[in-house]
């Protein structure tokens, strides 16, 4: 986790401007779930931001119940998760992935679930 003070220091943004159009949007976020942004910067000093949804791999680790994955996703399995926990996990990622409908965006989640050493039930 990066903190943005310094960096929007640098640049001239007013950083109490900045914090309270943050939380404002961020409102309904759960604590402490990272949240990535992208801050655009413009040369009068202002700025946008644009929040993108918790990675798959922070939801995916909560709904198993763990605090990392495996060291070896292939032969070392150290959690489950289940259809209907990928489905949800899948509705809250679905503004940020590309997938055609809510199966391939289960499917997608299914595979981030594999490669760090989850169990699948029902995929």
């Amino acid at each position: 986790m990066e903190t943005v003070g310094p960096a929007l220091g640098q640049h001239g943004v007013n950083i109490m401007e900045f914090c309270k159009a943050f939380n404002a949007r961020t409102q309904g976020i759960e604590p402490g779930l990272p949240t990535p942004v992208i801050i655009t910067v413009y040369s009068d000093r202002s700025f946008t931001f644009e929040t993108k949804s918790t990675p798959a791999s922070v939801l995916l680790k909560k709904a198993a119940g763990l605090t990392s994955g495996s060291a070896r996703p292939n032969t070392v399995k150290v959690g489950t998760v289940t259809r209907a926990q990928l489905e949800e996990i899948a509705k809250a990622k679905n503004a940020d992935l590309t997938a055609a409908d809510m199966d391939a965006a289960v499917r997608t989640i299914a595979g981030s679930a594999r490669s760090m050493g989850l169990n699948v039930e029902g995929v």
